[in-house]
């Protein structure tokens, strides 16, 4: 298999988080999407990542990836399956998994990719250019109301989704590995969410992210600390 993601693109971070927990080995491309290379337009119109190659397949978008992943392999993970069997489960899975990749993402990580790291290496005529200050400080205040959301999530359940990891883990830390990068997780603020986050990345699966760094820009101190 080969990936086609950036490192930092929260959606690519979510399916290799799936790829890591299954085992699965797969080769990665880093995509610099703003580019808009006609290669990569030609597999995924969207222009976005991540896009999934097994040999004359293509499967992209994370959404689509996942499954394709769950219908591949999930059965033959019995309870490690991140997409469990039961209908009314996966039901609440694949809607804490849409609430992060679609809702967390328009209103915390799109902007904080956007301006703290795509612009750093986007033409003008790309849309680069400096950081919008308005779009980050919308982002830090999105994100404290997603994490009053996790706690109260945790409140009743022992994952996110109920009893055990699933995709809805795995999507919601994707994206909160971004902002911690970037430092831009107010962690004081939720015990649960912040004791939650640490056993997500305190699994194998986590590690390869946890290596990446950007050119020009340190990590926050919490992002590679296990005991944070």
């Amino acid at each position: 298999m080969q990936l086609l993601q950036h490192s930092f693109c929260p959606h690519s971070r979510f399916i290799r988080l799936v790829l890591g927990e299954y085992g699965i080995a797969v080769d990665l491309t880093e995509e610099r999407v703003w580019v808009r290379r006609p290669e990569f337009l030609a597999l995924n119109p969207a222009g976005t990542t991540p896009v999934l190659i097994e040999d004359d397949l293509v499967v992209p978008g994370a959404a689509v990836i996942a499954e394709y992943l769950d219908e591949r392999f999930g059965a033959g993970h019995a309870d490690r399956r991140l997409l469990p069997p039961d209908p009314g489960e996966r039901v609440e899975v694949r809607r804490l998994t849409g609430w992060f990749n679609d809702k967390f993402f328009a209103e915390v990580t799109e902007y904080l990719v956007q301006e703290k790291i795509l612009k750093r290496h986007m033409l003008e005529s790309e849309g680069g250019g400096p950081p919008n200050s308005a779009a980050i400080r919308a982002a830090r205040t999105n994100i404290r109301y997603h994490l009053r959301y996790i706690g109260w999530l945790l409140n009743a359940r022992n994952w996110l989704a109920g009893d055990r990891l699933t995709y809805a883990d795995l999507a919601a830390a994707a994206h909160l590995s971004v902002a911690d990068y970037l430092g831009d997780v107010p962690w004081d603020e939720n015990e649960s969410a912040k004791n939650w986050y640490a056993r997500v990345k305190s699994r194998p699966a986590f590690r390869p992210l946890l290596a990446e760094s950007l050119p020009g820009i340190d990590p926050a101190a919490t992002y590679a600390n296990l005991d944070f």
